[in-house]
């Protein structure tokens, strides 16, 4: 998956790296903005400890698609940058790999 065909949004936030990666990655704080009902795993599916966090998401009514967001922090003097990357995920029928071919 690339950025080129993402939702893709950048804040630079007044707060401490540390102190961004508790509100993203800790289930405790990251449920008061994201909630878990929304995530089909909590816990996140890919972490690189202190800069990166990715999880599934999937929509709470049909069609029920899933998406993936990733959460990048960086410094950015004394606070920190935010990029949030939201991508849909493939669907079975998008025609991007042959799964099967007939004889």
């Amino acid at each position: 998956m690339s950025d080129a065909d993402a939702l893709v949004l950048e804040y630079d936030l007044d707060a401490p790296p540390p102190k961004v990666w508790r509100a993203i990655s800790i289930p405790a704080f990251r449920e008061q903005w994201l909630p878990a009902a929304a995530l089909i795993d909590p816990e996140g599916t890919t972490i690189t400890p202190g800069q990166e966090v990715r999880y599934r998401m999937r929509d709470a009514g049909p069609p029920f698609r899933e998406s993936h967001v990733t959460f990048r922090i960086a410094p950015n003097g004394s606070g920190t940058r935010l990029r949030i990357v939201h991508q849909l995920a493939g669907v079975a029928n998008d025609n991007d790999h042959t799964l099967m071919r007939a004889a």
